[in-house]
C-alpha cells in the first residue's frame, strides 16, 4: 500500500508503467494510451469522492488490484462435471483501489452501480440477495471466515472493462477481484489463484445461487492460457501454456450477438441438471465418474429415464473432454491447424448436442444461431468459431486468420451492429495486486 498522492506521482512518473503493460498486454514497441492512465487515476479520485466520509483523503494509503475477463477457449460446459477445458485470461480487466475501515462492513462501489455494504457481523446466505453482488461480496467473505481469518471493514471502488454479458465473465472476474483483496487484507497474501477461485465459485453456487462450474473464477484468478482437469477437486490439475496466436498468424475475436442474459439461469442450468440427471442413473454424482463405455453399454434404457435432450448432452460432455485433452496435444505438437479443427469440432457440439445456442421455443429471434452461422460465411473454412461461454445469449468466438481480419471484422458488424467485435489478447497475469 502507499498514499493516493504517492500512487499518482508514481503514475505520472512512469514508474508503473511495466505493470500496465503486463497486465493490458501492450507491447514495448507501443505507447500506453493516455485512457489508461486517465483510468488509473480516475479509480483514485473516485475513491476520495466516495469514501471521503470515512476518513478517506489524499493521505491515505490503499492498495491496487485488478483481476481479468476470460475466455473459454474449448471444454463447453464440462467443468462442472469435472471434465477438462481450456481457458485463457484476457485484457479486459476489473481495476480498484481499497483500504481497511473500522466499521467491520465491507463498503463496495462499482463505477455507475449504487454503493453496496456488508456488515461483517453476519456472512449467512440471504435468500433477497440472490443473483445480486452483495451476494457475491458475502460468499467469498464466507470463504475465508470459514478458513480461519478474520473478517475486517473494508472500502472498495472498482471500474471494468470486461464487457457484460459477453461471456468473457466479468462476474468471476469480480469474484476474483474480491478474494485478491480480501486474500491481500485478511491474509497477508498467504492464499493462492486455486483457493480465490474455490471462493468465487462457492459465493455465485452458495449465496448468487447459479450452479456454475469453477472454470470462470480458475481461468480469470490463474492467468494466461491454461488445460484444466477438474477431476479431483481436491487436487485439481492446472497446466499453463503459452498461447502465441501472433505467432500463427491469428487474432482472436469475441461477437456480441446481440442477444440479451436476462432471465435465462433456468437456461443454464438445465444442462448440468439434465447432466447431473444421467450420472445419477449409475449412482453417481458427475459425469466424469461414469465410464463413457457404461453409458453406452446403458444408452437405450438411460434414455427412457432421463429424454433425449439430457442424452445428447451428455454425449456432449463425453466427446468435448476428448476434444480437451487432444487439443492440447496438437498445439505441445506445434499443429495448429489441428489445435482450430477441435475448437469448431467443439462449436458444431455445442449447436447440435448440447442445444445451448437458441433458448428452447425462440423462433423469431435466435440470435447466437445468426451470429454463428454469419462468422462461418465469412469465415469460409478458416480459422475457427463457436459459441463463447455459457451460450443462450451474449458473444461468439472466433479464430481469425490476421489476413482476413479487417474484412471479418467490417462484415460482421454489417450484420450485428458497429462494435460488436472486439479483438482481444491473452493476459499471462491473473489475479493482481499492485506493486508500489
Amino acid at each position: 500500500m502507499q498514499k493516493i498522492q504517492d500512487w499518482k506521482q508514481s503514475l505520472n512518473n512512469g514508474e508503473i508503467d511495466s505493470q500496465l503493460r503486463k497486465l493490458l498486454v501492450i507491447p514495448q514497441a507501443e505507447v500506453i494510451p493516455q485512457s489508461v492512465y486517465e483510468r488509473f487515476l480516475n479509480i483514485l479520485d473516485n475513491f476520495v469522492k466516495i469514501f471521503s466520509g470515512n476518513n478517506v483523503t489524499e493521505d491515505s494509503e490503499v492498495g491496487f488490484f485488478s483481476a481479468p475477463g476470460r475466455t473459454e477457449l474449448i471444454g463447453n460446459h464440462t467443468d462442472h462435471q469435472r471434465g477438462n477445458v481450456i481457458a485463457a485470461a484476457v485484457n479486459m480487466d476489473v481495476w480498484a483501489c481499497a483500504n481497511p475501515n473500522q466499521d467491520n462492513t465491507i463498503r463496495f462501489k462499482s463505477e455507475g452501480w449504487d454503493l453496496i455494504e456488508i456488515s461483517l457481523d453476519d456472512l449467512t446466505v440471504k435468500e433477497a440477495e440472490k443473483e445480486t453482488t452483495a451476494a457475491l461480496l458475502r460468499g467469498v467473505a464466507a470463504g475465508y471466515a470459514q478458513k480461519g481469518y478474520e473478517p475486517k471493514g473494508i472500502n472498495i471502488f472498482c471500474q471494468s472493462n470486461v464487457l457484460p454479458g459477453s461471456g468473457l465473465s466479468s462476474s468471476a472476474a469480480i469474484e476474483v477481484l474480491i478474494a485478491v483483496i480480501l486474500n491481500h487484507f485478511w491474509a497477508a497474501d498467504q492464499e493462492d489463484a486455486v483457493t480465490w477461485a474455490k471462493f468465487g465459485q462457492y459465493a455465485e453456487n452458495k449465496y448468487f445461487g447459479k450452479p456454475s462450474g469453477l472454470m470462470d473464477q480458475m481461468a480469470s484468478a490463474v492467468g494466461s492460457a491454461v488445460h484444466i482437469d477438474f477431476y479431483d477437486p481436491n487436487n485439481v490439475q492446472i497446466e499453463s501454456f503459452d498461447l502465441d496466436l501472433e505467432k500463427e498468424q491469428y487474432a482472436l475475436c469475441i461477437i456480441d450477438s446481440g442477444a440479451d442474459h436476462a432471465d435465462l439461469t433456468d437456461a443454464y442450468a438445465s444442462i448440468p441438471v439434465e447432466m447431473k440427471t444421467v450420472a445419477e442413473y449409475f449412482n453417481k454424482d458427475v459425469l466424469s465418474e461414469v465410464p463413457e463405455a457404461e453409458f453406452f453399454d446403458h444408452l437405450k434404457t438411460i434414455r427412457q429415464e432421463v429424454g433425449d435432450r439430457a442424452i445428447l448432452r451428455a454425449i456432449h460432455y463425453y466427446q468435448e473432454n476428448k476434444r480437451v485433452l487432444n487439443a492440447v496435444e496438437k498445439y505441445k505438437s506445434d499443429d495448429f491447424a489441428a489445435f482450430l479443427k477441435e475448437i469448431q469440432s467443439s462449436g458444431n457440439s455445442s449447436w447440435t448436442q448440447l442445444q445451448n445456442i437458441s433458448v428452447e421455443g425462440a423462433i423469431k429471434h435466435q440470435e447466437m444461431a445468426v451470429a454463428l452461422a454469419t462468422a462461418g460465411e465469412i469465415l469460409n473454412g478458416e480459422g475457427a468459431y463457436r459459441v463463447h461461454g455459457g451460450g443462450f445469449a451474449g458473444t461468439i468466438q472466433a479464430f481469425v486468420p490476421l489476413s482476413i481480419l479487417d474484412k471479418f471484422k467490417t462484415k460482421i458488424e454489417n450484420v450485428l451492429g458497429k462494435d460488436s467485435c472486439h479483438i482481444l489478447q491473452i493476459r499471462n497475469v491473473g489475479g493482481y495486486v499492485f506493486k508500489s
